[in-house]
């Protein structure tokens, strides 16, 4: 494995962990908003926006799984793999 083939896997891994923890957070702020009663429209769009981000980070997953295994010589690695369980799906 070459020095840029670690690059692109660590970088993966980064953006695979920010993209699983981003729904997480905001999911969180909304539960916060909603228990001040400050806002129960904002707190209804942040968990609609947590869904959202949670279904479209699996899919950009997916993509970058695949383009960082073909960056390693490997066309298919990445075309059986299943990513629900990354974003608790």
């Amino acid at each position: 494995m070459t020095n840029e083939d670690n690059v692109v896997r660590e970088l993966l891994g980064e953006i695979t962990t920010l993209l699983n923890r981003f729904p997480k957070v905001l999911e969180h702020r909304a539960a916060e908003i909603e228990a001040t009663g400050k806002d129960p429209e904002l707190a209804s769009k942040l968990a609609k926006g947590a869904d959202a981000m949670r279904d479209s980070g699996n899919l950009y997953i997916t993509w970058a799984r695949h383009f960082a295994a073909l960056s390693e010589g490997s066309s298919d690695a990445a075309d059986d793999e299943d990513e629900s369980e990354d974003f608790d799906v």
